[in-house]
């Protein structure tokens, strides 16, 4: 079935111990780790998604064409998500997108991006076992540097994932659009 094809290859996130947290949560028979597949869109990914930014009314074909279009560009995209086996529901995500470089002799340049989990689930580790899978994800493929931008709250929670601010390019600059419906 097409609509179960993954965004990226599940084996490479098979490769990864991440301590014995992860490893609980990996034989916790209702939560399972994987790539995002079209078919989350009835999972309610976007519903997630609702709970860390504006997200609109998106309708099954556009999600679909989204996904096809990022799916088309292997080695750049991997949304990953945490779901609640039990309830068939998508309770958090994460994306590392992989930026090709020209300096630093053609590098690679990770970005971790829309990072969150469900309300309902908070407090259970789930976003630092994501978090930390995509680090290492991001290790494993190669890129020189991994950065995200966060809401200064969850500054203590990312530097307790080894992120750290540097000094004298701690900051982010933005230009924000209406967005086109």
């Amino acid at each position: 079935m097409a609509e179960e094809l993954p965004l990226y290859n599940p084996d490479l996130l098979e490769k990864f111990d991440l301590g014995e947290r992860f490893n609980t949560l990996k034989q916790d028979p209702i939560f399972r780790v994987r790539p995002l597949l079209a078919s989350d869109y009835k999972r309610g990914f976007l519903n997630l998604l609702k709970e860390l930014t504006e997200v609109g009314d998106i309708t099954k074909d556009q999600f679909e064409d989204q996904f096809n279009l990022m799916r088309s560009s292997p080695g750049m995209y991997y949304c990953t998500v945490i779901v609640d086996l039990n309830k068939d529901e998508v309770v958090g995500a994460a994306t590392l997108l992989m930026e090709k470089k020209f300096i630093r002799q053609c590098a690679t340049r990770a970005r971790i991006e829309d990072v969150v989990v469900s309300s309902e689930y908070r407090g259970k580790q789930l976003g630092k076992c994501i978090l930390e899978l995509l680090t290492k994800l991001g290790q494993a493929l190669g890129a020189y540097k991994i950065s995200l931008d966060c809401k200064d709250q969850m500054i203590p929670f990312y530097e307790s994932l080894g992120y750290k601010m540097e000094m004298g390019n701690a900051n982010c600059l933005s230009i924000r659009y209406p967005t086109s419906q």
